[in-house]
């Protein structure tokens, strides 16, 4: 089991084929990094789950971005939508919506768009299964990857290991964003954020 960034660069640089890898995306500007630090190594769908979003014409905008990333990117790279099922997470996260994030509430709605990954990923046959979450400073690394393990034992698929802020991974990330022109969300997705985030925005101007 890979539990640090220079084993997994290491790793990467020893295959001698391109495993077939199911890549969660939770969004485009998340994507670029990690899509520029796996394309070498690996046979790569990108799978976009996320059904944490709030709004609808949220979570379809940000769809539409990583469509139209993928496609200026000009590499070949598959694409999947799981589609937009927001009660799945509501009800990961019923009863803890008030705490915040970086909290129970995250991990939950982590969990939940990796089952969906690593369920198609069985259902179709990847070797591999990993997310773009763990580019964001704001989330957990070492929760994303316990998650991932322990659904490798659940379902035998290998999970790669995933801590994409490391190399300024997320510095690049706004590089690439800028250089393609993508939007980027002011909120993490769901409503709770989105409204912790404008409580905060709106006590900032009171003061």
């Amino acid at each position: 089991m890979i539990d640090n960034y220079n084993d997994f660069i290491n790793f990467i640089h020893n295959l001698d084929y391109k495993p077939k890898l199911l890549l969660h995306a939770c969004c485009a500007p998340c994507s670029t990094h990690c899509l520029l630090v796996l394309r070498k190594y690996f046979d790569i769908t990108v799978f976009y789950s996320n059904d944490n979003i709030y709004p609808y014409e949220e979570y379809e905008k940000r769809l539409n971005e990583m469509k139209r990333f993928l496609k200026d990117f000009d590499i070949n790279v598959k694409e999947i939508d799981d589609g937009y099922n927001h009660d799945d997470f509501l009800d990961v996260v019923k009863g803890i919506e008030h705490l915040g994030e970086r909290t129970k509430r995250c991990y939950n709605c982590y969990m939940l768009r990796m089952k969906k990954t690593v369920e198609i990923g069985k259902k179709l046959g990847f070797e591999y299964f990993t997310t773009t979450l763990s580019l964001s400073p704001y989330k957990n690394s070492d929760w994303i990857n316990e998650i991932g393990y322990n659904l490798e034992k659940e379902y035998g698929i290998k999970y790669l290991y995933s801590n994409f802020k490391k190399e300024n991974g997320y510095k690049d990330s706004i590089k690439m964003s800028e250089e393609y022109c993508l939007y980027r969300q002011n909120y993490c997705g769901c409503e709770f954020s989105k409204k912790e985030r404008e409580d905060h925005e709106r006590i900032k101007k009171e003061n």
